[in-house]
């Protein structure tokens, strides 16, 4: 897990500024922002926002999907209570699954591509564990996805509460 020093200096890096620049445009020292990247001083929430805000960034809370695993028989699968959330190039990457996943037939799929996106949802959602789901499927994209996916009617229901929850709050 990225510390605030961590956090702080990849956004100002990101943003191609000066400790001496951030400083200028955040209100406080070049010694305070070097502290703060260094670790040896904690901002505030409120001064990490005004840091990171200078930088062209906020600080967000973001729900961490919870993971439960629901069955049918000798079938089982992971299912979320919240649809992950990925930054764009991660969600449109093209990916190569695992043979735990895929162990038969195609293995890489580019997740631009809505057909070979929806055939990994698929593979993923049956076979996952919740650790690859999390890092693959998108829940923006899944959402889309949702009505075209050819999954059991058992795992579409431990799913479902997640979908209706990001269409309808």
């Amino acid at each position: 897990m990225a510390t605030a020093s961590d956090l702080l200096a990849s956004a100002r890096r990101a943003a191609d500024l000066t400790q001496g620049a951030l400083a200028a445009s955040a209100g406080t020292s070049r010694p305070t922002v070097s502290a703060y990247e260094a670790g040896t001083k904690e901002p505030r929430v409120d001064t990490m926002q005004r840091l990171l805000g200078a930088t062209g960034h906020e600080l967000a809370v973001v729900p961490r999907p919870r993971w439960q695993v629901v069955g049918h028989g000798r079938r089982s699968a992971y299912v979320a209570d919240v649809l992950p959330d990925l930054p764009t190039q991660k969600a449109l990457a093209t990916v190569t699954l695992g043979e735990h996943l895929a162990w038969s037939g195609t293995r890489t799929f580019d997740l631009a591509d809505r057909r070979q996106r929806a055939r990994a949802y698929e593979i993923l959602l049956r076979e996952g564990s919740g650790e690859d789901i999390e890092s693959l499927v998108d829940g923006r994209l899944l959402v889309d996805l949702w009505a075209d996916l050819v999954l059991p009617a058992w795992l579409r229901a431990g799913w479902q509460p997640a979908i209706e929850r990001a269409l309808h709050g």
